[in-house]
């Protein structure tokens, strides 16, 4: 019998805690983004510098995601959610204080080891809490903190840059976390189940090592380029220690991560879906800015504007389509949401120089609305296959999956734009050479700048261009895949000893207790 089914009403008081405090971390997770000239400015630090400030962040999540699992199967709700809070509210205030870049650094991975934790808790607090038949509608709230927070980040931190200083993106966030924390201290309850496990030391060191130098590897592909020995020789580490951890994992009774769970064909599709899902939503976000403020001209702040709407929608539409997954399933919306994505994600590969700043707006915020109706419906579908048991290995699976796919996908659309962008420059300046009179050959070095200026703005343009149709292909894998998807219920777990049968009595009643309270 799972624990979720044997309550009538779920512990939503619990749940607005941990939402704002998950909706925070991962706000200030792409807050920090357009201010990095700025800090750079102040600090006197070179790119490469204070690209850690975001590079460090994710590196510490990706780390520390992995082991969540046993993190919320070790350590009660309230006691893990305070923890991971107050270190989120610890880093904040450092970096609103920071006097040198080293503690502004320092105080970016304090805020990231308490980040890190508060997306899985909230992700399996709601797999425990809601019966599956319900499920849907509760994640597709819970999609509000995944997709919104990130996408409204750069339009708010451009605001704020515009008219402030860039502390005022902490000073912002610091009273939220503490209010956070203060409610959590007299209100959050229990309700997933502990065990007695112990950490394996040397599977978290391997788990450090694969998942931190891949994400590290790809992440400093786009710039760095695939020949750096940084670049393939991290990959390469990342991907032995990565190799060793999953067949270690395998072989233990009680692992940190359980890769068992791939055993079950849904939530292996979903996997497989959401890492594809990822890397052609990646694209939106990565090329809209190269080609609005590089290519166009715009400005930082309505660069972010032109994300804004698209991020409105897909608030609006989280919860709409999570009742819908509930009524429906998961196939018939990630069918119509991709497919909506693929049409969208090949209207940008054909955008312009003079393409309209509404046009952008328009199809950048229709593809939003295919995705919000793919990520959440899709994910929750293969955490419903899993056994109760399992809960906290999926999410944080599902976690990791998501940093790890999301810095591929940059790396390799990035890689995509820049070697087509130089091809396509080498042609067009043949071309010019080639076309050119010997009077022209005489014109004035105004004129050739001018001229070499738009042979980089169309080649970028072209790279642009074909990235997106990349983009769309990818889109396409992912529609075939969800056409294989149905709709699934927890399979079950077999039998389970005394112990595992008191603590599942316990849970019963911890539920209770909540919702009475």
């Amino acid at each position: 019998m799972e624990t979720n089914s044997t309550i009538n009403k779920s512990p939503i008081g619990m749940i607005a805690i941990l939402f704002i405090g998950a909706f925070v971390a991962i706000l200030n997770e792409t807050l920090l983004n357009v201010a990095l000239p700025s800090i750079m400015e102040e600090f006197e630090v070179n790119p490469t510098a204070v690209q850690w400030l975001s590079t460090g962040y994710m590196l510490v999540n990706g780390i520390l995601i992995p082991a969540s699992a046993f993190f919320i199967q070790r350590f009660t709700d309230k006691k893990l959610f305070i923890t991971a809070m107050s270190l989120f509210t610890i880093g904040t205030f450092l970096a609103s204080v920071a006097p040198a870049f080293g503690i502004l650094l320092t105080a970016r991975m304090i805020q990231a080891s308490g980040s890190a934790i508060m997306m899985p808790l909230l992700m399996n607090v709601m797999l425990t809490a809601f019966p599956v038949e319900k499920r849907g509608a509760a994640m597709g709230t819970f999609g509000l903190v995944m997709i919104t927070a990130p996408a409204i980040g750069p339009t708010l931190s451009g605001w704020i840059i515009e008219h402030y200083s860039w502390r005022m993106l902490f000073d912002i966030v610091l009273p939220i976390a503490i209010l956070t924390l203060i409610f959590a201290f007299f209100k959050l309850k229990d309700i997933t189940p502990q065990r007695e496990i112990k950490l394996d030391i040397f599977s978290l060191i391997l788990s450090s090592i694969g998942f931190g130098g891949l994400l590290y590897g790809f992440s400093s592909a786009g710039d760095k380029g695939w020949d750096h020995p940084l670049v393939y020789g991290t990959i390469v580490i990342g991907a032995l220690a990565l190799i060793t951890f999953i067949l270690r994992q395998l072989r233990m009774d009680d692992p940190m991560l359980e890769f068992r769970i791939y055993k079950y064909p849904m939530f292996a599709l979903s996997s497989a879906i959401s890492i594809v899902i990822a890397v052609a939503m990646f694209s939106a976000m990565i090329l809209m800015p190269i080609y609005v403020q590089t290519i166009r001209g715009i400005s930082p702040l309505h660069s972010g504007l032109l994300m804004l709407p698209g991020a409105i929608v897909m608030g609006i539409m989280s919860p709409i389509t999570g009742k819908l997954f509930d009524k429906y399933g998961a196939r018939a919306l990630a069918v119509i949401g991709l497919t909506i994505t693929i049409i969208t994600s090949y209207f940008f590969s054909e955008i312009t120089l003079e393409t309209a700043y509404s046009t952008l707006v328009v199809l950048y915020t229709f593809r939003m609305f295919g995705m919000s109706m793919v990520m959440m419906p899709v994910m929750t579908n293969g955490l419903n296959q899993l056994p109760a048991k399992n809960n906290p290995h999926g999410t944080a699976m599902n976690n990791t999956l998501q940093q790890v796919s999301g810095a591929i996908g940059s790396a390799l659309l990035i890689t995509v734009m820049n070697n087509r962008t130089e091809t396509r420059a080498e042609e067009l300046t043949a071309d010019a050479m080639a076309n050119m009179d010997a009077g022209a050959a005489q014109q004035s070095a105004e004129a050739a700048a001018e001229m070499q200026q738009q042979i980089v703005n169309q080649a970028m343009l072209n790279g642009i261009n074909f990235t997106f149709l990349i983009s769309t292909l990818i889109a396409v894998i992912a529609l075939v895949l969800a056409l294989f998807m149905k709709k699934v219920t927890p399979a079950q777990e077999g039998p389970i000893d005394q112990g595992r049968a008191d603590e599942e009595e316990q849970t019963v009643g911890q539920l209770k207790n909540v919702t009475e309270s």
